[in-house]
């Protein structure tokens, strides 16, 4: 559980103690993605534990906050998620995108530079890709030049708070809010521009008084409907294990989650988006999903 938080959440988040809660869940994750039931918990408990199959993911029943996850039923459709579209919606939050059409969404969860982002953007540049990077407040400070590259070839650029914490602790709005309006100061100080209110919680931890204070706030959360253990810089998955999740599990409306500090991916990405597209897969800008 060390290795996890030491690697996930990086040494400027060093200071935060991994709680007996924390390590519980962190526990049961990785157990859940070793057996391939999917990520997270769902309604507070390991999906794969209830024996259940839904084949419409609108029916499920929400847990209206804690983690997000997700449990993948069957190769090459949506996962059930623990919480539904219109539950979402209502607070300008999105997790995919409700279609059969071959469309998805790519973004990128930036906490820290280690020489992979450049050869990422390198890829989706070949392949005229328009993605979303989440970044933290000090990757701003750290990688101005990259942030600035960002913008420059089209891809969009969005808030994963200044410090990384469990927003769904943050009980007050002006806490809340300078997590946020810190990293747009930021942004706006490397680019000139204003940063588009793209909000995605923290290792996907949310309350639904979260999600309403950042829809006061202007902005559209993006939680994710595909990802897979990318993080590990001591310990990255194989070319083979990457494409086995991620076009295995590839479905209509997706919203994919990398990180881009995977060496893996950086390796990859540009086969990957080929095999997308041989797939019939379009790669969509996330404003075309939210509108």
């Amino acid at each position: 559980m060390n290795r996890f938080f030491k690697h996930k959440i990086r040494p400027f988040f060093k200071n935060k103690l991994l709680t007996k809660k924390t390590g519980l869940f962190l526990l049961l994750f990785l157990v859940s993605y070793a057996s391939g039931t999917g990520i997270g918990f769902l309604s507070g408990q390991f999906h794969a534990q209830t024996g259940k199959a839904h084949t419409d993911i609108k029916a499920v029943t929400a847990s209206a906050e804690g983690n997000w996850g997700l449990s993948f039923q069957e190769d090459g459709q949506p996962p059930v998620a623990n919480a539904t579209f219109e539950e979402l919606a209502q607070y300008d939050a999105w997790y995919a995108q409700d279609t059969d059409e071959k469309v998805l969404y790519l973004t990128f969860d930036c906490g820290y530079e280690n020489g992979n982002t450049g050869k990422i953007l390198d890829a989706l540049k070949k392949h005229d890709v328009s993605a979303t990077f989440f970044v933290v407040g000090t990757y701003i400070e750290s990688e101005p030049e990259l942030v600035k590259r960002m913008c420059e070839e089209g891809h969009t650029v969005g808030n994963h708070t200044w410090h990384h914490p469990d927003m769904s602790q943050i009980a007050s709005m002006d806490s809340f809010r300078k997590e946020l309006e810190d990293v747009e100061r930021a942004y706006k100080e490397v680019t000139g521009k204003e940063m588009t209110k793209y909000y995605r919680p923290p290792q996907g931890k949310f309350s639904e008084a979260n999600l309403q204070m950042a829809k006061e706030l202007g902005y559209k959360t993006f939680f994710w409907s595909l990802a897979y253990v990318d993080w590990y810089d001591d310990d990255q998955p194989t070319k083979e294990e990457a494409f086995d999740k991620l076009l295995g599990r590839i479905h209509p409306g997706a919203v994919v989650l990398l990180h881009s500090t995977s060496d893996t991916n950086a390796e990859i990405l540009d086969e990957l988006i080929g095999e997308w597209e041989k797939m019939g897969y379009q790669i969509r800008p996330l404003e075309q999903l939210s509108g």
